[in-house]
């Protein structure tokens, strides 16, 4: 399978690293900004920025590549104008497995909220300082499972704005500090208690893997994606009981 990656930062470096390591993948290119591809190839990844997606995703379109979207800080409404695309686009703004079960989380802290019609919701981010977009796509990812839960919370917030109106809204704290790869914390306080979930990323390279992972799924789909689609066929039978236990 040959792999075309834009993008030669941190993911799409270390993506192109395990590509050229794997048996069954092969290399076809790796690009810098502007520069058009080179040869023909099987899947694609968009590692780059979010204002090169747009461009890419129609280059995807035109050569009938399957592409995988890393890139952040895009219009995911691009995505609905072209729904009858004759190739499958997978979306990620993480490539965490970790991640993806943190969403499910959300979804679950969210319903739990919504019983105390008191109890607060929020989202603590923290990233590099090269990091352009704020909140990250990981934060806006979670914020839209813990309004799906907790329907009193928008998940269009990310200021701090104080008052009655912010209830509302659910607040992204957003750092862009040091060196740190990743970190999420999703916080529920009520009057009584604090539930804490969090996920902290080590090392970038549990995101290439990931990335890599999406890569050889996606091949000979078609349609539109989340990689939470993929990772469902791993974290969905979590969530289920065992054979034979009551629930009750």
């Amino acid at each position: 399978m040959r792999v075309g990656i834009f993008g030669r930062g941190r993911l799409g470096s270390a993506v192109a690293g395990l590509v050229a390591a794997e048996g069954d993948m092969e290399l076809g290119w790796s690009l810098g900004k502007g520069e058009p591809p080179t040869s023909a190839v099987d899947v694609a990844l968009d590692a780059s920025v979010g204002a090169a997606v747009a461009d890419h995703l129609l280059w995807a379109r035109d050569a009938g590549v399957n592409i995988v979207v890393g890139a952040t800080g895009w219009d995911r409404s691009l995505l609905a104008q072209y729904s009858d695309w004759p190739i499958a686009v997978l979306t990620a703004p993480n490539f965490s497995l970790a991640a993806a079960f943190m969403r499910r989380m959300a979804l679950y802290l969210g319903r739990f909220a919504a019983i105390d019609p008191l109890a607060d919701l929020a989202i603590i981010e923290r990233h590099h300082r090269a990091k352009l977009d704020a909140p990250s796509g990981t934060a806006k990812l979670l914020a839209a499972a813990l309004s799906e839960g907790c329907p009193r919370y928008s998940s269009s917030g990310g200021d701090s704005a104080a008052g009655a109106s912010a209830r509302r809204r659910l607040q992204i704290a957003s750092l862009r500090v040091g060196s740190e790869v990743g970190y999420h914390e999703m916080r529920l306080e009520a009057e009584h208690e604090t539930i804490v979930i969090a996920h902290e990323a080590k090392s970038r390279d549990i995101f290439a893997q990931g990335a890599v992972q999406a890569l050889r799924w996606i091949r000979g789909k078609r349609g539109l994606f989340s990689f939470d689609d993929f990772a469902a066929e791993i974290l969905s039978p979590l969530f289920l009981p065992p054979e034979g236990e009551n629930t009750i």
